[in-house]
């Protein structure tokens, strides 16, 4: 059975995972806060949807009821984040932290605990299940501005490294898949509570960023490798990003690729 799990799913990288695990004969059940989006992406793709808030316990546990009482599941992916402000530590705000916890580290924590139990009845002899966790070049680099953002997803790295090594010996893949500068239309919008000028400027420096469809296929790429093999990290940049990079002025600076 390949029945995957995609958090985050009513937009970007999220529906461009569902799409593409469909495109590839995946049963696939979408998960996120938008009904009508994910009415729009079920008719689209034939894929199952599931109207969740994964920082309530109580939406995580009525989707695991639902997972256990439809099939059960393989493959969860973790891809529900996002980030809000480019405030310095002194300036910013904890509400926005607390948001980025919420949704970052503490649902990603939500949802892999309440799920393992059927990613673990769902291994047949021979195979694995997989938990993959789209994190952030954020939760490797830190840069000025990201205070919050890369602290939580500094953490959340570190819960999937502590995750592999308390399952190690069981058949379960713990992935991680670690994207650099994406352009989405909602990811630096949402971050700048809707400033369409400030949110555009981010890219001024990037030609050809990546885009869903790019981390989209890295990511079934990954989860369709023989289940022996395990790409534990995956860091995925466009070309024109290199590894040291600022924040000046409210605008991500990238230098030229070495």
């Amino acid at each position: 059975m390949k029945r995957a799990v995609v958090t985050g799913a009513s937009s970007g990288i999220g529906a461009a995972t569902v799409r593409l695990l469909r495109d590839h004969g995946w049963n696939v059940v979408g998960v996120a806060r938008r009904a009508d989006r994910l009415e729009q992406l079920a008719a689209e793709t034939g894929a199952e949807v599931f109207v969740a808030d994964l920082t309530k316990q109580a939406d995580v546990d009525a989707l695991r009821d639902h997972l256990a009482a439809t099939g059960g599941v393989s493959t969860l992916v973790n891809n529900a984040g996002g980030a809000m402000g480019l405030d310095s530590v002194e300036a910013a705000d904890p509400a926005d932290w607390q948001a980025m916890f919420d949704v970052n580290v503490l649902a990603v924590q939500r949802v892999t605990a309440a799920l393992l139990p059927l990613l673990r009845a769902s291994v047949e002899p021979g195979g694995a299940a997989d938990i993959m966790t789209v994190s952030s070049i954020a939760g490797h680099i830190a840069y000025e501005g990201g205070g919050g953002y890369n602290a939580s997803k500094f953490a959340v790295h570190a819960m999937i490294d502590v995750l592999r090594l308390e399952l190690s010996g069981e058949p379960i893949r713990v992935l991680e898949i670690a994207p650099g500068m994406v352009k989405t239309e909602e990811f630096s919008l949402n971050r700048f509570k809707g400033d369409q000028a400030r949110a555009d400027k981010v890219y001024d420096n990037v030609p050809d960023p990546l885009s869903a469809d790019d981390v989209a296929r890295t990511i079934v790429s990954t989860l369709e490798l023989p289940p022996h093999v395990s790409l534990d990290l995956v860091v995925i940049k466009p070309v024109a990003q290199s590894a040291a990079y600022k924040v000046a002025r409210g605008q991500l600076k990238v230098k030229a690729a070495e």
